[in-house]
């Protein structure tokens, strides 16, 4: 379970804190730059590599796949190594699939409204969308060369019980995310082989939404 769903929660909160204040509209001028920058594509597809550092544990544990973000649905997010398996990012649910073909709903938005947030973190957090993330964090922005880095810092204490810091690099795409938790568990997201072609869903992929 840590392997296969252990970012999604911690978005899920994020979501929860997003809904109880106004997005803000970030001022500094690299923070503006790197706005400007970052891709906004209907469809991005791409691989992932996720370790996940866990106290108590020496070695980081590692998952790969592959993802699909697609702006007017959600996001699939498909573990293929060490366990095969698949998560679903809907507005309106998070939903896993087994390696058996069975589906579990992790949250369902008809329980908890404010779950309906999750797909706008999900996109802020893999399209670099400053302007949902301004409200609850303080942003460092740094230009990196061609790229660009932004450290993320919570700044209310109900979200500092879970997160130290949360950590964007990137250029046109978000390449990387590393969420640290309040606890120094930590998790490094690195994103591939990142494609906006065909700007369409195919059809299985549709399907996988539903």
């Amino acid at each position: 379970m840590i392997t296969r769903l252990s970012m999604f929660p911690r978005i899920a909160l994020c979501a929860l804190l997003l809904m109880l204040a106004p997005i803000s509209h970030a001022a500094d001028a690299a923070v503006d730059a790197i706005t400007q920058s970052v891709a906004r594509p209907d469809v991005l597809r791409g691989q992932f590599t996720q370790d996940k550092q866990v106290s108590g544990f020496k070695n980081p544990l590692r998952s790969q796949g592959q993802f699909v973000v697609a702006r007017q649905h959600g996001v699939i997010w498909t573990t293929q190594r060490p366990f095969p398996s698949e998560v679903v990012v809907t507005a309106d649910r998070i939903l896993s699939r087994q390696r058996d073909g069975t589906n579990r709903v992790e949250l369902d938005a008809r329980q908890q409204p404010a779950m309906r947030s999750v797909n706008a973190i999900m996109f802020a957090l893999m399209s670099g969308d400053v302007q949902a993330l301004s409200s609850q964090f303080n942003i460092n922005a740094q230009r990196e060369g061609q790229g660009w880095r932004l450290q993320l810092t919570p700044k209310s204490a109900m979200l500092a019980k879970a997160f130290q810091s949360l950590s964007l690099q990137g250029d046109r795409y978000v390449r990387q995310v590393e969420i640290i938790e309040a606890n120094q568990d930590r998790t490094l997201i690195q994103f591939s082989a990142l494609t906006e072609a065909p700007a369409a869903l195919s059809a299985d992929e549709a399907r996988r939404f539903d």
